[in-house]
């Protein structure tokens, strides 16, 4: 800035999905919403979320581990893999979201039980059809998920028969924004994201969902077969 100048106020956009947007969204339909900030990459802050929700709701009831580390490496191809960025994704995508389990299943076994529902990918079970930037994905996203694919497994045998239940969910391809979408679109059929989480909401609040307890669920097919969702699909 030149001397004297005045800095324009910034015009702040809150985007959909985010913090702000979806707990306005809850509490516009009659719900209360607690947004709090983690990084997946830190700790502490995470220890700090269950801290802050703890001591706000008294317990947690369902975790649903959706969020996943979105830097570099993502899309890198096997030669172009930083190892850095590897350790990255295998950080927030499978040690530190392992981390907050074990922060609330205590809590979940103390009172009764509670439900977990990993976010899975075709890219932790399958190889991509094309290399990626052609259609296809990095090794390093793939790689993260696959380890965190044998989480809710484990839990099952662990804690089902003392009511805490996990699932791992498989959204298929979700269509939304990104740029990758016309790529991954003339190879694989997509959803919108509310079929996900249609299914989520279901596995974490029916009886009938015990049924699916420590498997893989694909959800576009589950939504279909159960009829989750009004008008879909088309």
């Amino acid at each position: 800035m030149t001397p004297g100048s005045v800095r324009e106020p910034q015009e702040v956009s809150v985007v959909a999905g985010s913090l702000e947007s979806t707990a306005a969204e809850v509490e516009k339909r009659g719900r209360r919403a607690l947004p709090v900030a983690m990084d997946l990459l830190d700790r502490s802050s995470i220890d700090a979320m269950v801290d802050t929700v703890l001591g706000e709701w008294g317990r947690i009831d369902a975790v649903v581990n959706n969020a996943i580390y979105q830097g570099a490496g993502r899309m890198d191809r096997v030669l172009d893999l930083d190892p850095d960025d590897a350790l990255k994704m295998v950080l927030g995508n499978y040690v530190h979201q392992l981390h907050l389990i074990q922060l609330v299943v205590p809590g979940m076994l103390e009172q009764g039980g509670g439900r977990i529902v990993n976010l899975s990918s075709a890219t932790a079970t399958m190889d991509p059809p094309a290399p990626a930037g052609e259609g296809g994905w990095g090794l390093g996203y793939g790689a993260s998920k696959a380890a965190f694919l044998r989480v809710a497994g484990q839990l099952h045998v662990e804690f089902a028969d003392r009511g805490v239940l996990a699932f791992n969910v498989d959204p298929g391809f979700t269509t939304n924004d990104k740029p990758s979408d016309a790529q991954f679109s003339a190879r694989f059929r997509g959803a919108p994201p509310e079929v996900a989480a249609a299914v989520i909401a279901w596995l974490c609040a029916s009886d009938d969902a015990t049924e699916y307890a420590g498997t893989l669920v694909h959800s576009q097919g589950l939504c279909k077969r159960l009829q989750l969702l009004e008008g879909w699909p088309p």
